[in-house]
């Protein structure tokens, strides 16, 4: 340490300067000789590194007085102004990420000098992974269509803008219901479905009927059971493979439902936890058996399988709050007028909608309910809507696939049934 603590600083600093230049000037040559940046390109490891030692001389002379260093790099950019209009007009060249990236490069010894370590390497890291990752940026671009960043955009709106700016005082003082809760379950659901979306857009484009189910239990288990049971009239072959689809949509209702439980009651959480999680293995490991009997190789999802719908359409956001909003009444009048068998009931009836809004209602709310009542009414509320997506399922399927829905959920509800039992 003290040998260390010997050196002058100016000397670690110039060093760090110099390799840290350098290594955006390999990066930079390393992109040329993959011929991923024109022949004509400005500069390379050599000239990086001394642009680098350029910017730590000239600040470093007049400590305290950035003249010089600005000076300097006034006739930097000017050097390099030259270069870009010369390759506009020889080699209609119009990019300026090297210029950029020498600028950035000049920059590195005041950052060394004035601001935290952490700091400057992240830059530097940013720069070299931001560079590297030029022909990957390319073609993910290729996969974006016009209407993406609309999404993108209708997202931040929701998360972003709105939600920061609704008010938090209690519409009604003995429901605790405030516009920001309304509008925050809205956020959590409509990011589960964007995040499905994204994966299933831009990851799992091409991917098995096991990723469209596993991927479609994220944004809705009912929706995607649905749509899986009709394909399986049209690939009678591949039935397993959908019936398995189906179940895993299901375990990973399960999943989504625990990361609500989650984010809107830490103390829920900590009671159910293991329930949820046994009910997610349980029902997966249903869905591998279904799978892995009698099965052939697995088919390639059929384009007409991917669900590439807007999860973030205005409407529906409106539709999620009002349901809310619905179910926040109900539930305060039921409890009200009927106490614990008036959930019970109105638990397993909520089933046979979309049970989001009255469950989210269930995690935040006010009301006046144990958290052993609010468990149970949650895992009546799964355990019909289970019903439900297995008389879907049957309904739009084939006779043959009947018998192991029949059988995978019949699995899945007696132990959904068993818990809301000891609970």
């Amino acid at each position: 340490m003290e040998l260390i603590n010997a050196i002058p600083k100016d000397l670690i600093t110039f060093l760090l300067v110099a390799i840290f230049s350098l290594l955006i000037g390999l990066s930079q040559k390393l992109l040329h000789s993959h011929k991923q940046l024109p022949e004509h390109t400005f500069g390379t490891d050599r000239t990086f590194t001394f642009i680098g030692i350029l910017g730590f001389i000239l600040f470093r002379i007049l400590p305290g007085n950035p003249a010089l260093f600005m000076g300097g790099g006034l006739v930097l950019a000017v050097f390099l102004g030259i270069n870009y209009a010369f390759n506009i007009q020889r080699h209609e060249d119009h990019g300026m990420t090297t210029i950029i990236i020498a600028l950035i490069t000049y920059c590195i010894g005041p950052l060394l000098l004035t601001q935290p370590t952490w700091l400057v390497l992240l830059i530097i890291v940013t720069v070299l992974i931001l560079t590297e990752l030029k022909e990957s940026f390319t073609h993910i671009s290729q996969k974006f269509d016009k209407g993406e960043f609309l999404t993108l955009g209708k997202f931040l709106i929701i998360a972003g803008v709105i939600l920061p700016i609704v008010p938090n005082e209690p519409i009604f003082r003995d429901l605790g219901l405030t516009p920001y809760k309304i509008w925050l379950a809205v956020v959590v659901v409509s990011s589960i479905s964007y995040f499905s979306y994204l994966l299933k857009k831009f990851v799992f484009k091409q991917g098995s009927i096991i990723l469209a189910g596993i991927l479609g239990g994220l944004y809705s288990s009912t929706a995607t059971t649905i749509i899986l049971a009709r394909k399986i009239r049209k690939d009678p072959e591949s039935r397993n493979q959908y019936v398995a689809a189906i179940i895993f949509a299901t375990a990973m209702m399960y999943l989504r439902i625990l990361v609500l439980i989650l984010i809107f009651n830490s103390d829920l959480f900590q009671q159910v936890y293991l329930y949820f999680l046994i009910l997610f293995g349980i029902s997966s490991i249903v869905g591998l058996v279904i799978l892995l009997y009698h099965n052939k190789e697995y088919t390639t999802l059929n384009p007409e399988l991917t669900i590439d719908n807007n999860p973030l359409e205005f409407k529906v956001a409106i539709l999620f709050a009002l349901l809310f909003v619905t179910f926040t009444f109900l539930t305060w009048f039921v409890v009200d007028r009927f106490g614990r068998p008036g959930l019970n009931v109105l638990s397993f009836l909520v089933g046979l909608t979309d049970i989001d809004p009255f469950l989210i209602n269930l995690f935040q709310g006010k009301s006046r309910i144990v958290m052993d009542v609010i468990a149970v009414a949650t895992l009546q509320a799964v355990v019909s809507n289970n019903v439900l997506k297995m008389i879907y399922a049957c309904f739009f399927s084939t006779k043959r696939s009947r018998v192991y829905l029949i059988s995978g959920f019949s699995i899945i509800i007696m132990l959904n049934l068993f818990f809301v039992w000891i609970l």
